[in-house]
C-alpha cells in the first residue's frame, strides 16, 4: 500500500469518528431537544395514612404522575415518618424534603398575616372562608411565603375548631371556670381567657389522659381529631360553636421549585389546584362520619344557634390583635358579604 493511499485511509476513518462523536441521532431534527429528566420527590405528613388530607396528599401525588406519564414521582410520607410538623417545615425551607403539608399556623413565623387564622370568629362559615382563600387576599397570603424558601401550592381545608368537654355545655356560661387545653398560641390562650375559662396550654399528646384525670376540664378541635384521638371516650359534651376555620396548606421547597421546568411547574401547580376539590369532598365526609360516630358513642352535641354573644366575649382579642391585621380583617370581612 502507497504511503499516499494509507494517509487517505487515516483520514477517512478519522472522519467517521469525528461524525460518531458529534453524537444524537442520525436523523435528529434541528431543534429537537432532549427527553425531560425523571425526578422522585418526598412530601411529609404529620397525619396518618386514613386521615383526608394524607389521602389526599396521595391523590395529588397520583395527579402528577399521571400528567406527567409517570415521570415526576412523589413518595407520600404520613404519619410524621420524616419528622413532626415543625421538623417538616424547617426540612422543605432547606431543601432536604420537596413538600409538605402543613397547618398555616405554624406559617405565621414566615409571613405574619397567616396569624390572622388564629383569631376567633372571623369566618362566618365555610363558604365565607374559601370565597376568602380562592380570591386575592388569599393568593397574596401564600405567596408571601416564597421569600422564606416556600412555594404556597393550594389551600387545605381544616374544618371548624369546637369545644368539647367532661361536663354539659350548651351554652356560653357553661365554659365559665373551665379549664380548657390550647395550643401554646397567645391568641388562642386570650380566646379561651375571654370566653370566662381558664387556658392551659398543652401537648396534643397528653391530651387524653389530661381528660381522665381531671387535669383539664375540656379541649377544642375539630370532628376527625376528636374522633382518631379517642377523646369522646372521655370528653362526652360538644358544641358546635366553629371559634376558628384553620386552612392547612400545601407547599413545595423553592429550592426543588427552582430547578423546574416552566411545564413541569405548571403541572404541579395545576395538580395540586385540582386536590383541592377531591380535600375538600373527604374531609366533609370524614367529618359525617366522625359526628356520626361519637353520637352513637354517647356524646351530646349541641349547635350554637347565636353566634354573638361568643362575637362579643371575643372582641377584646379581636381589639388585641386587630392593627397586626387591619389589611386582612377587612378582606376578610368584604369576601363575606
Amino acid at each position: 500500500m502507497s504511503k499516499r493511499l494509507l494517509v487517505a485511509l487515516m483520514i477517512l476513518a478519522l472522519a467517521g469518528t469525528l461524525v460518531a462523536g458529534c453524537g444524537g441521532k442520525k436523523d435528529a431534527k434541528p431543534g429537537e431537544q432532549k427527553a425531560a429528566p425523571k425526578l422522585t420527590f418526598r412530601l411529609a405528613e404529620t397525619h396518618p395514612p386514613e386521615h383526608p388530607t394524607a389521602q389526599t396528599d396521595k391523590e395529588f401525588a397520583k395527579l402528577v404522575s399521571e400528567r406527567s406519564q409517570g415521570r415526576i414521582k412523589i413518595d407520600v410520607f404520613a404519619g410524621a415518618q420524616l419528622g413532626e410538623e415543625k421538623a417538616a417545615i424547617e426540612q422543605v425551607q432547606l431543601g432536604a424534603i420537596e413538600f409538605t403539608r402543613v397547618s398555616s399556623g405554624p406559617l405565621a413565623e414566615f409571613n405574619k398575616q397567616l396569624g390572622v387564622f388564629s383569631l376567633p370568629y372571623i369566618f362566618n362559615s365555610d363558604d365565607h372562608m374559601w370565597k376568602y382563600l380562592n380570591g386575592p387576599g388569599g393568593e397574596k397570603l401564600l405567596k408571601g411565603i416564597e421569600s422564606s424558601k416556600f412555594i404556597g401550592l393550594a389551600y387545605y381545608t381544616g374544618g371548624s375548631r369546637n369545644f368539647y368537654a367532661k361536663k354539659p355545655i350548651t351554652k356560653l356560661e357553661d365554659l365559665k371556670g373551665m379549664k380548657i387545653r390550647v395550643i401554646q398560641n397567645k391568641i388562642n390562650m386570650d380566646m379561651v381567657q375571654a370566653l370566662g375559662a381558664s387556658a392551659t396550654p398543652m401537648p396534643w399528646g397528653e391530651v387524653f389522659s389530661g381528660l381522665q384525670t381531671g387535669v383539664i376540664d375540656a379541649a377544642e378541635n375539630n370532628w376527625p381529631s376528636f374522633l382518631s384521638s379517642n377523646h369522646y371516650q372521655v370528653a362526652k359534651y360538644w358544641i358546635s360553636d366553629a371559634h376558628q376555620r384553620v386552612p392547612e396548606v400545601l407547599m413545595m421547597s423553592k429550592v426543588a421549585w427552582d430547578k423546574l421546568s416552566d411545564d413541569d411547574k405548571k403541572l404541579i401547580k395545576q395538580a395540586a389546584a385540582d386536590s383541592v376539590k377531591i380535600q375538600r369532598e373527604l374531609w366533609a365526609k370524614s367529618e359525617k362520619e366522625a359526628e356520626a360516630k361519637v353520637r352513637a358513642a354517647g356524646v351530646t352535641v349541641v349547635d350554637v344557634k347565636d353566634l354573638k354573644p361568643w362575637q362579643d366575649a371575643v372582641k377584646p382579642v379581636i381589639d388585641k390583635y386587630g392593627t397586626e391585621y387591619k389589611e386582612t380583617l377587612a378582606e376578610i370581612a368584604a369576601a363575606g358579604k
